[in-house]
């Protein structure tokens, strides 16, 4: 009587480990498939704005492995940050996509947008699902890396 329930527990046992493996492979191909993309492509435009923007917009490390606090990049005509050697900052964080965002620039506003990261981005503490404006003093968080933007 109890074997055919002790089969049908390891069949449901192989089942789940087998899904489990699917999602995590699927999971890594995402991600590598992302680092492939060229860094042109990236900083794209929105249709009918100028890219030029009056102010001078920076991104300002608050606390990020690799890097001191304080150390800044420009960011005028737009970046994006993650893991890959192909994006313009570079996010040595575990946590971080190959491509996991970018900020544009779009009217006289800076956006920051998610690019479909394993473990999203964070605007001042709450993770964001589309693009969002960015104001003078938001947080940027990528994994355990934050970044403070400025104008």
């Amino acid at each position: 009587m109890d074997e055919p329930l002790v089969v049908a527990l390891k069949f449901g046992f192989l089942a789940v480990l087998y899904l489990f493996l699917v999602w995590v492979a699927r999971s890594a191909m995402k991600d590598l498939g992302r680092g492939a993309e060229p860094a042109a492509a990236a900083p794209v435009q929105a249709p009918g704005s100028s890219g030029s923007r009056s102010v001078g917009a920076q991104l300002v490390v608050v606390a990020a492995k690799g890097y001191e606090p304080g150390t800044s990049w420009e960011i005028d005509g737009g970046v994006t940050m993650g893991r890959s050697d192909v994006v313009e900052i570079r996010v040595d964080d575990a946590f971080a996509s190959s491509s996991h965002a970018r900020l544009f620039s779009r009217g006289d506003s800076m956006w920051v947008e998610d690019m479909g990261s394993t473990n999203g981005t964070y605007l001042n503490g709450r993770q964001i699902s589309a693009a969002e404006r960015l104001k003078r003093g938001d947080v940027i968080r990528i994994g355990d890396s934050e970044y403070r933007y400025q104008e």
